[in-house]
């Protein structure tokens, strides 16, 4: 797969250079540098597709996480080369790598769809096949059984299960395939074994060392279900820690490459966004000291990412002493659960009222986005005694940056009255995140705040 990888790399490069209105003028001259760029243009996509996993098995692997590992390797490939023909001054034209990464990603992405196309169909029909051992007869081990069943392009045929001789088999599974744990060394040295899927119960987890040992001894790959702890936890992460080899259990995998490219949105954007917004800050900050007493920023302490503290900042809409008037406006909380906040709040000032309705009190939180205490979208801060009386399932939220905007707010924050259905919203986010949903609520954000809909 490596070299058919770089033979189309090799293709794609000889084709663009062909055309002089795509690669220059003067890509006729043999140059050093032309041939560094060539070289990077080869191989930047096998070096990246090595580092998403692209060149393992996909036999069990969904189409879509494929596609989007592909996306994720054309980017770094084509980066590379961008960065090569800048560094070293090529004489090719500024499209040029980026026509050549889109090239690229067509075509061996046309490539791999194809071939494990082709291989799932053949799987279907028993082809490609590979010969899987299970450890255990229980019900764990008959849902491995069902789930290989029912997804036949994987290409897995069971051979049979171990197990000790006096537990029970579950129904499902035929008692004349269930051999001892003892035999696993004959079984492993007799037959072709391609892989052994650990499907036992936690109480017998100790007993099947000697048979993951045996694995180890003759280099046969075994598969640890991650149920072993119930249905309640989410898929594992492999992790390190430290020297070893660790399983890091989280509520949502978002990829790495993905939140780094979020925070890059937000840095940039955030410091485009906020230096636009200095005038607009400066128009309302004068507003503000001309018809009310005190600050003109209000700076608060909120519960960030995983209940970091940070100081947000806001310009100031209510009265000074507002927040030592909240005890006594307790009996207008408008909101369920941990959250304050009342309709038409009487320590709001007028000009207070129609910043907030735009939402311009709020742009000063840009700098928060730039430190990298906020992001563009995310959940709302909350206040840390707020937090303080989250249950462990509303705890959550906190699980991802929080944001300028978010669901909530775009939907009309003054129609959701229940917390629960705030959360709600704030769980939908974090679960289904994408770069993608990221931006269709920032572009759902902009009419909001300019009807007034969002405040």
């Amino acid at each position: 797969m490596v070299a058919i990888d770089v033979a189309v790399s090799g293709i794609v490069l000889m084709m663009l250079l062909s055309f002089p209105f795509v690669a220059g003028a003067e890509v006729w001259r043999l140059t050093p540098s032309l041939l560094a760029c060539a070289l990077v243009s080869c191989l930047a996509w096998p070096v990246a597709a090595e580092q998403f996993g692209l060149y393992r098995s996909q036999r069990r692997s969904p189409f879509d996480d494929l596609i989007w590992r592909l996306v994720l390797a054309g980017m770094c490939s084509t980066g590379a080369l961008a960065g090569a023909v800048y560094v070293l001054g090529t004489p090719l034209s500024t499209r040029f790598a980026a026509m050549f990464g889109a090239a690229q990603f067509s075509l061996l992405t046309f490539e791999r769809v194809v071939v494990l196309s082709g291989l799932r169909i053949a799987r279907r029909f028993g082809r490609n096949t590979r010969n899987v051992l299970i450890l255990g007869s229980g019900a764990r081990a008959a849902n491995a059984k069902r789930r290989i069943e029912l997804q036949r392009h994987w290409g897995l045929r069971v051979v049979g299960f171990l197990d000790d001789a006096d537990v029970p088999v579950s129904p499902e599974i035929d008692p004349a395939q269930v051999r001892k744990l003892v035999d696993v060394r004959g079984i492993l040295r007799d037959e072709v074994i391609d892989e052994v899927i650990v499907a036992v119960p936690r109480s017998l987890f100790e007993q099947i060392t000697p048979v993951v040992a045996a694995c180890g001894e003759a280099g046969v790959p075994f598969t640890v279900l991650s149920d072993f702890f119930g249905d309640h936890l989410p898929p594992p992460q492999v992790a390190r820690f430290g020297p070893l080899t660790a399983l890091r259990f989280a509520r949502v995998h978002h990829p790495q490459a993905s939140l780094a490219i979020k925070r890059a949105i937000d840095l940039v954007c955030g410091s485009l966004l906020l230096a636009g917004a200095l005038p607009v800050i400066a128009v309302a900050a004068v507003a503000i000291r001309a018809t009310s007493p005190g600050s003109v920023f209000f700076l608060q302490t909120r519960s960030g990412l995983f209940g970091r503290r940070f100081r947000m900042i806001k310009l100031r809409t209510m009265v000074d002493d507002a927040e030592a008037r909240r005890e006594s406006l307790a009996h207008l909380n408008a909101m369920t659960g941990p959250v304050f906040k009342i309709h038409d709040d009487p320590r709001i000032t007028p000009v207070g009222r129609w910043l907030r309705r735009f939402s311009i009190d709020e742009l000063p939180q840009l700098w928060n986005v730039v430190r990298g205490e906020m992001s563009l979208v995310g959940p709302r801060p909350a206040l840390p005694a707020e937090v303080g009386d989250y249950s462990t399932f509303e705890r959550r939220r906190l699980s991802m940056r929080p944001g300028l905007t978010c669901l909530w707010q775009v939907g009309g924050r003054n129609l959701v009255s229940d917390f629960e259905d705030w959360v709600r919203l704030d769980l939908e986010y974090i679960d289904t995140w994408t770069l993608g949903l990221d931006v269709r609520i920032l572009l759902r954000t902009i009419p909001a705040v300019l009807l007034g809909t969002g405040s």
